[in-house]
């Protein structure tokens, strides 16, 4: 199936302002130019101008010329789930790498965080993930028992598990994001390519259903010279400021 025009245009500049061919603040060619370049109406050019301002990487619009923002796209709710589509956006070629699948009684706190009794089984994943081929990041994911049981017969190593799991109907619906910094372990230094007590980046998710019943936590530690995370706040609403 080809890639529509609109497509192919937003993905060539959002590469370019990646690459620092437009840097931060330049501006991107008229709508003029762009139609010339990829040979296209203004339509498929003003869709793909309209995807990068929804992305935060461009500000203009009505007759003003794009201006580059940032050169980081802001991702939605399921790619920021999803280490692969994060990759994908960002221009990078995402990895993956299953080190452990296991059916265990959980750690105190992760079983407080499922709200689990410590004597009910919950599935825990150690994986690898890959950016061009480097270590990047590594994922040590808790289930509760139903959620996590179909992934004993699934391929780990094929991409998103987000995406399996949506595929499979798993109502993920909510995901609480804390990040911090700590000091690499020895499993963290021996898959990352690190030092021991090296620093990581640490992002830690609790995921809840439309019902607000925890069925994942996670704690992934990503190198920070491979792996950056940028988040970008709307307000949508007027709000008074106090």
């Amino acid at each position: 199936m080809a890639t529509p025009l609109h497509a192919t245009i937003t993905n060539t500049l959002r590469q370019r302002i990646r690459g620092g061919q437009i840097r931060v603040g330049g501006m991107l060619p008229s709508e003029a130019q762009l139609c010339e370049e990829f040979s296209a109406s203004r339509g498929p050019v003003r869709q793909a101008l309209a995807a990068l301002r929804d992305e935060g990487l461009i500000s203009g619009g009505q007759g003003k010329r794009a201006v580059v923002l940032d050169a980081v796209p802001a991702q939605p709710f399921e790619s920021f789930l999803s280490f692969t589509r994060r990759a994908e956006l960002t221009g990078h070629v995402p990895g993956q790498r299953l080190q452990e699948i296991a059916m265990r009684r959980p750690e105190p706190e992760v079983a407080a965080a499922l709200q689990l009794d410590q004597d009910e089984l919950v599935v825990q994943l150690l994986r690898q993930r890959l950016l061009d081929g480097r270590p990047a990041m590594l994922e040590r994911m808790t289930y509760t028992a139903a959620v996590g049981r179909p992934l004993f017969d699934a391929d780990l190593d094929a991409g998103s598990i987000y995406a399996l799991l949506a595929a499979r109907g798993v109502d993920l619906h909510s995901a609480r994001h804390t990040f911090d910094a700590v000091a690499a372990d020895a499993t963290d230094a021996r898959l990352l390519d690190v030092p021991e007590g090296a620093p990581l980046l640490r992002e830690r998710r609790l995921t809840t259903d439309s019902g607000g019943v925890p069925i994942e936590v996670s704690d992934d530690r990503y190198r920070p010279d491979v792996a950056t995370i940028t988040v970008t706040n709307t307000r949508s609403t007027r709000t008074a400021m106090l």
